[in-house]
């Protein structure tokens, strides 16, 4: 099933301007329950709502909500967007090895890949520009929740590629989650930040490490 979500910028009140990014194909893969439609929905709000950008979403569910395979597509762009389907990937977040292979062939050779390293072991030959992180494992370890490591991908997504800032993307985080989990949810964005800071991974669009 395909449900596509056409985001347009919002003018709301920032402290800050909002990042220049660019524009950006991202894919979001992994398996039901690693709240992968949900990461989706935060990136575009961010995006759209707090940096005041254009942004569309589209998600593919079905078995894959049974616990295979699952992909959500988000454009942001700081103009408009002519055609709502990634066309030419930028990013993957791959959160798991199914995802990887069912997705990761089609990423560029200057396309950025974010894995989780305790699920993905094998990437495409193709692919140079690899950011390797636990996020499953810090997620348990830190938080004691693992349903968390979708948010701290997230936090070194948007660190390494400037497509959204870190404070749009606390404020859709916030946004979206219980109050039970405000906390832990605005804990983990900060992680996935300091997994990209410790790590020194930098990512350029266009550009190979």
């Amino acid at each position: 099933m395909n449900i596509l979500n056409l985001f347009r910028r919002q003018r709301v009140p920032r402290e800050t301007p909002p990042s220049e990014s660019g524009h950006f194909e991202v894919v979001l893969s992994g398996s039901g329950g690693q709240g992968i439609i949900l990461a989706g929905k935060i990136l575009a709000e961010a995006a759209a709502i707090y940096d005041q950008k254009e942004a569309v979403m589209s998600t593919s569910y079905g078995p894959e909500a049974r616990g295979g395979a699952s992909k959500t597509e988000v454009i942001i762009s700081p103009d408009g967007i002519d055609y709502p389907k990634v066309v030419r990937m930028d990013v993957l977040l791959a959160m798991t090895q199914e995802a990887m292979d069912k997705y990761g062939g089609l990423l560029d050779e200057k396309g950025l890949l974010i894995i989780d390293e305790l699920f993905v072991k094998e990437v495409p030959p193709h692919i140079k520009n690899i950011l390797k992180a636990p996020f499953t494992d810090l997620a348990v370890e830190m938080f004691k929740a693992q349903i968390v490591a979708n948010i701290i991908a997230l936090g070194s997504l948007a660190a390494v590629t400037g497509a959204v800032s870190r404070e749009a993307l606390i404020q859709a985080v916030l946004g979206r989650v219980p109050d039970k989990a405000l906390v832990l949810d605005r804990l983990a964005v900060d992680m996935g930040f300091k997994v990209v800071q410790d790590s020194g991974f930098k990512w350029r669009k266009g550009a190979t490490v």
